[in-house]
């Protein structure tokens, strides 16, 4: 049986139109879409591929904003996002989480956060549960010259208002490690900071450190302090030592003046006695002149 020829174009015409259907125009997608009570037109889902927006992505973002009962979000913003590099499923995932922690983050902050290159969900969980720092060891010295070592842990959590320009895990840090010091150093004895260490983390905390930064403080705690070096008896032998060095040098070069001097004693002595050896070299020659001349006996007669 000969199947004509006509029949087999119609088929290829419906399996390429089928193909166009399902594959180029995104039913699936958008049936998909409607029955999750997203509303959205067959022909956006099209347009968005044409401005290389992928719209499996964007419908279900939405479909997840919508069963999660997040308001004012639409496609439309979301394209927004996405053609900004923005991160679509982050920013769906912590709105999701602030909405269900009651925590006051709009739709708007969530995407400025996004754009600001911050990780906007680990923020949020961060804001959720707080999170440590452990700040590196500090050396300081009190009063009295002698240096402690205190290692700190911080806890913090996110302060979404200063997500967006607030100063980062690093400022926090740097803040700590001035305070420890500062307090350390104002210490008359060291046995005053080992004794109630906790006064370090009252006085710290009470400074505001986190003003102007991403985090919120919520406690500082030391968990180590350890006595270093006498930093001061250390000094002072230090200045022991620079005196010493001084007075060596001194000596030296008093040492060097005196011996410049008997030098010099010693040419004068050697130059008198060359002076007098040669006088006395010229007495024999002048008394045989004299001798000669007659004048040693005609000075001798009355």
């Amino acid at each position: 049986m000969t199947i004509p020829i006509e029949l087999v174009i119609i088929t290829a015409i419906v399996l390429i139109l089928v193909w166009i259907l399902f594959t180029v125009i995104p039913v699936g997608l958008w049936i998909t879409a409607q029955f999750s009570g997203v509303r959205v037109n067959l022909f956006e889902l099209v347009f968005m591929r044409i401005r290389k927006v992928p719209p499996r992505l964007i419908v279900r973002s939405m479909i997840l904003a919508t069963k999660a009962g997040l308001a004012n979000i639409d496609i439309k913003q979301l394209e927004a996002h996405y053609l900004a590099d923005g991160n679509i499923a982050n920013v769906i995932n912590s709105l999701i989480v602030a909405d269900k922690a009651n925590l006051d983050m709009d739709y708007k902050q969530a995407t400025a956060i996004d754009l600001a290159g911050r990780d906007v969900l680990n923020a949020i969980q961060v804001s959720v549960t707080p999170y440590i720092i452990n700040v590196p060891a500090v050396s300081a010295v009190s009063l009295d010259g002698i240096q402690l070592i205190a290692e700190t842990i911080v806890t913090v959590r996110t302060n979404i208002k200063q997500l967006v320009g607030g100063a980062g895990e690093e400022t926090i840090k740097a803040r700590i490690g001035q305070g420890i010091i500062s307090r350390i150093g104002q210490a008359s004895n060291y046995l005053e900071i080992l004794e109630k260490p906790e006064e370090i983390s009252k006085e710290v905390l009470a400074n505001g450190l986190d003003a102007g930064t991403a985090y919120e403080i919520l406690s500082i705690d030391i968990a180590d302090i350890s006595v270093g070096k006498n930093i001061g008896a250390t000094l002072q032998i230090d200045q022991a030592m620079a005196d010493l060095d001084v007075a060596n040098a001194k000596a030296e070069e008093r040492r060097a003046m005196a011996v410049a001097l008997e030098q010099e004693m010693i040419a004068r002595i050697q130059e008198a006695k060359a002076k007098v050896i040669q006088a006395e070299s010229e007495v024999p020659r002048a008394l045989s002149e004299a001798f000669r001349k007659g004048r040693l006996f005609k000075g001798m007669n009355p």
